[in-house]
C-alpha cells in the first residue's frame, strides 16, 4: 500500500485518539485500549513499509505520548522474566482467546471420535497407541496396577524426559503452523485421538476411575497446554491464510512472533507437569481427595492464567488508559 492511502485510510482514526488522550475527551476505557492497539499495529507496518517517514515520526510521536500517560506513575519491573510472564504475556493473550477456543474445540472433537472408535472397534487401539504398549498395559492390569508404567524409572529421570518430550511436542505443534493452521489442525487432531483411545481402553478393561485418577495427576496440565501450543501454531497459521490489512509476508513475521510468545508461556506449566508425573503420579495409593485437590488445583491454574487473568487485566489495563487520558 502506498503511503498517501495508508494516511488517507487511517488519519481520522489517528486524530481521534491524539485528540482522546490529549483532551481528556469522554472516551470509554474499551474503545481507548482498542485504539491503542490499532495505533501500535499501524506502527509496527509503518516501521516495516515507510521507515524514515514523516508518517513513521508522527506515529513514534503519537505512541510515546500515550505510553508516557498510561505508565506515568507505574514502576517497572526490573526482572523481565517476571514481568513477561505476569503482565506483559496475559495481557497479550486476551486478542487470541477466540483462537484458543478453536484449539481445544479441534481438539475435543478428535478425543470423541478416538473414544468412540476404540469402543466399536478393539484394533483401534492397538493400531494408536501400538501393540507393545498396549501388551504391556495389559499386563499390569491383571497384575493389579493398571498404571504401573508411571513408576518405572527414576524420579529424576522421569521428570527430565517427561518435560522434555512435553516441550518438544508443544513446538512440534506450533511449527506444523508453518503449513498454515492446517498443519497445526493435524497435529491438534492426532494427539486428541490419541487421548480419547487411550482413556476408553481403560474404560473397556474396567479400571476407568483407577486409571483415570493417576493419568490426570500431570495429564491435566499436559493435555492443556498442548492446547495452547496448538492455539500457538494457529496463530502462525491463520496470520499466513488471513493476513487482513498486511502484505502475507509482513503478516507471516507477526504471527510467528505471536506464536512463539505463546508457546514459551507454555514452558513452565511443562515443568510442573513433568515434576508431578516424575514424583507424584508413581503413588498411586494417596487419598482420593489429595488426588482431586491436585487435578482441581491443576485445571484451575491453567483456566486462571490463560482465561480469567488475561480478561481481568486487559478490564484494569483499559481503566487505566481511561483515567490517564482524563486527568
Amino acid at each position: 500500500m502506498r503511503e498517501a492511502a495508508f494516511v488517507k485510510q487511517n488519519k481520522e482514526k489517528w486524530i481521534a485518539f491524539e485528540k482522546a488522550i490529549n483532551n481528556g475527551m469522554s472516551t470509554s476505557p474499551d474503545e481507548l485500549a482498542e485504539g491503542y492497539i490499532h495505533l501500535t499495529n499501524d506502527l509496527a507496518y509503518a516501521q516495516t513499509y515507510y521507515a524514515e517517514s514523516k508518517t513513521l515520526m508522527y506515529l513514534n510521536s503519537l505512541a510515546s505520548q500515550a505510553h508516557q500517560k498510561i505508565y506515568k506513575n507505574k514502576k517497572e519491573s526490573r526482572n523481565r522474566i517476571v514481568s513477561f510472564w505476569g503482565h506483559e504475556f496475559p495481557l497479550f493473550f486476551k486478542q487470541y482467546h477466540k483462537t484458543l477456543f478453536t484449539a481445544f474445540l479441534i481438539f475435543a472433537l478428535a478425543t470423541a471420535i478416538g473414544s468412540i472408535s476404540a469402543l466399536h472397534d478393539a484394533s483401534f487401539v492397538r493400531l494408536i497407541l501400538g501393540d507393545a504398549y498396549v501388551n504391556e498395559t495389559l499386563n499390569n492390569i491383571a497384575n493389579g496396577e493398571p498404571t504401573a508404567i508411571y513408576k518405572g524409572g527414576s524420579e529424576i529421570g522421569t521428570f527430565l524426559g517427561i518435560t522434555i518430550n512435553n516441550i518438544r511436542v508443544a513446538f512440534i505443534a506450533f511449527a506444523f503452523g508453518v503449513i498454515t493452521s492446517l498443519g497445526t489442525a493435524y497435529v491438534l487432531f492426532s494427539n486428541g485421538v490419541m487421548l480419547g483411545a487411550f482413556v476408553t481402553f481403560f474404560y473397556t478393561k474396567g479400571v476407568f476411575f483407577e486409571a483415570n485418577r493417576q493419568i490426570w495427576l500431570h495429564g491435566t496440565i499436559e493435555i492443556s497446554v498442548i492446547i495452547i501450543a496448538g492455539c500457538a501454531g494457529l496463530i502462525m497459521g491463520n496470520s499466513i491464510l488471513f493476513p487482513k490489512t498486511f502484505s502475507r509476508r509482513v503478516s507471516f513475521m507477526k504471527g510467528a512472533k505471536d506464536g512463539l510468545k505463546v508457546v514459551v508461556s507454555t514452558i513452565p506449566f511443562f515443568i510442573i507437569a513433568g515434576f508431578i508425573e516424575g514424583f507424584i503420579t508413581r503413588y498411586a495409593d494417596m487419598p482420593n481427595w489429595l488426588a482431586a485437590v491436585i487435578i482441581g488445583g491443576s485445571l484451575t491454574l491453567i483456566v486462571f492464567y490463560y482465561v480469567y487473568y488475561p480478561i481481568l487485566l486487559n478490564r484494569l489495563h483499559a481503566k487505566q488508559i481511561h483515567r490517564a487520558t482524563n486527568q
